[in-house]
């Protein structure tokens, strides 16, 4: 029995899952709900949820292209070197085949469900994580999770669109929400995990401009995120209740940037993982209040 017949018949169900990333899978479905629900147009329930099954898988299946293409830096980094890959209990070309059949499963079945300007949508998400972000940005220039961060920002978009067939400026904000928020979060990340990114090779902005430039860009993108995350009750598209939690998590966010500054060493790698850690809950936070105002008006009335 050779190498890659053991990785086989040690491979698991829990593998083959960890390769759909679920948390971050859990983060794409959610934003998508959000994005189907506030939507204007209603959607018949089987639709709905076959389009959250689709965005889900859909999203899995970049996990599984990513961790197929990655498999040679995660082995070298603390976080990632226990993934299936990396430590031995499946091979590339099972991931790479899973990966793909997911994709293709997710586009098609969305398209016959939804719309098919939907599963584009789907498609172009995937192929632009796989290809932009992890083929092309992340390993030649500092501005990965900036112009990648586009990737994770499309699913309240696929999710509008999966019902109203068409895209408007509600979505839109939306998307742009998590584009700010995506480039800031994962440099609090490279500031307390500098030393894997450099092993690795991966020219995050610490490791390229310095602790305190990214410091700066960090603040910069988070007062934008701010004024972001208020902009839905700016434009109307939210009431009150999400305008208040907007204030106070921009608030929060603004501040905890601002601690980064005068600390290095140890105290600075724990403020930037407190700043990481919340800027989890600030997205969670934001596109639960969106949801729970826009069901509070769809079933109860309140907020009219």
């Amino acid at each position: 029995m050779d190498d890659l017949d053991k990785v086989h018949m040690g491979a698991r169900v829990e593998d083959y899952f960890a390769l759909l990333k679920p948390r971050l899978m859990s983060l794409v479905v959610f934003t998508a709900v959000v994005g189907m629900v506030l939507a204007p147009a209603g959607v018949h329930p089987v639709v709905g949820v076959i389009s959250i099954f689709c965005i889900a898988v859909g999203a899995g299946a970049s996990g599984a292209l990513n961790m197929w293409y990655d498999a040679d830096i995660d082995a070298i980094m603390s976080r990632t070197k226990n993934r299936p890959i990396p430590a031995g209990r499946l091979d590339k070309t099972s991931a790479l085949g899973f990966g793909l059949v997911l994709s293709v499963f997710s586009v098609s079945m969305l398209g016959l469900a939804a719309n098919w300007l939907a599963a584009g949508l789907l498609a172009l998400t995937i192929f632009y994580y796989l290809v932009v972000y992890t083929m092309w940005l992340k390993r030649t220039t500092a501005q990965n999770t900036v112009i990648g961060g586009a990737a994770g920002a499309f699913p309240p978009i696929i999710g509008w669109v999966a019902v109203t067939g068409s895209v408007s400026l509600e979505p839109v904000l939306l998307f742009l929400i998590i584009f700010l928020w995506s480039a800031p979060h994962f440099w609090a990340l490279s500031l307390y995990k500098k030393s894997d990114y450099e092993a690795a090779g991966i020219p995050m902005l610490p490791n390229v401009a310095g602790e305190r430039a990214t410091k700066v860009h960090l603040l910069i993108y988070n007062v934008l995120l701010a004024f972001a995350g208020f902009a839905p009750a700016g434009f109307g598209f939210a009431g009150p209740a999400y305008g208040v939690t907007a204030i106070l998590l921009g608030i929060v966010i603004v501040a905890l940037s601002l601690r980064l500054f005068g600390v290095e060493g140890a105290e600075m790698r724990r403020r930037a993982r407190t700043l990481f850690l919340f800027s989890l809950s600030y997205l969670f936070i934001a596109f639960a209040a969106l949801l729970v105002e826009a069901l509070a008006l769809k079933f109860f009335g309140i907020g009219q």
